[in-house]
């Protein structure tokens, strides 16, 4: 039996998912003044001058700090069932299932937040590793509850939760530079749909 590991966003879906949940989640009022605060950090972001985990961290402070939990929980049940399900690759969704079939075990492996990619994970009946919101007496404190789960956070969460030498093999997918160390897990490494590196034992080294 072997460990297939999935990206979410770009990978399974078709887009980045997390901007679509922020402008349903955050208040409109919130929205406006947020995001002329986040301008110049966004800017930077598109520029190659300021890396995803400072934006997201930015944007999860200032537009969701303090709102109730249970409100954020209802955005994400409806966003996975409304956005996520006609975001799907079919490609991706048929690469999940041709593993499945095969008695693989298939993991979601996200900085994702788990608000609405743990409902859409469920109703697939997929197990999934992403990125958690703290929460405080019912509400958010606008930190994530540990770290993002991108870059080492994604390959050390796989180790903690999967013990790798009880696969014969590892196939791993991603899309962004984020997922390098998932790939560099490996026998079988998949990037943006094309095959990108195969042997005996595990890659090592940059998608």
């Amino acid at each position: 039996m072997d460990l297939a590991l999935f990206d979410f966003d770009g990978t399974i879906t078709t887009r980045e998912t997390f901007p679509d949940f922020v402008r349903r989640a955050v208040p409109p009022g919130r929205q406006r003044w947020g995001g002329a605060l986040l301008a110049p950090l966004v800017a930077g972001y598109r520029l190659g001058l300021v890396p995803g985990t400072t934006v997201r961290a930015a944007i999860v402070r200032i537009g969701l700090k303090g709102l109730p939990w249970v409100e954020l929980e209802a955005h994400g049940e409806a966003f996975a069932r409304q956005v996520l399900a006609q975001a799907l690759r079919v490609d991706a969704m048929r690469r999940v299932d041709w593993h499945r079939e095969r008695g693989d075990t298939v993991v979601v492996v996200s900085g994702a937040l788990d608000a609405y990619l743990r409902p859409w994970c469920e109703s697939h009946a997929l197990p999934v590793l992403c990125s958690a919101l703290e929460v405080s007496d019912g509400r958010l404190t606008g930190r994530y509850d540990g770290p993002q789960c991108v870059l080492e956070e994604k390959a050390r969460r796989v180790r903690a939760n999967y013990d790798p030498g009880r696969f014969e093999r590892i196939h791993a997918y991603g899309d962004t530079p984020e997922d390098a160390p998932l790939l560099a897990m490996a026998h079988e490494r998949w990037y943006r749909g094309r095959r990108v590196g195969a042997g005996g034992s595990p890659l090592s080294g940059q998608a």
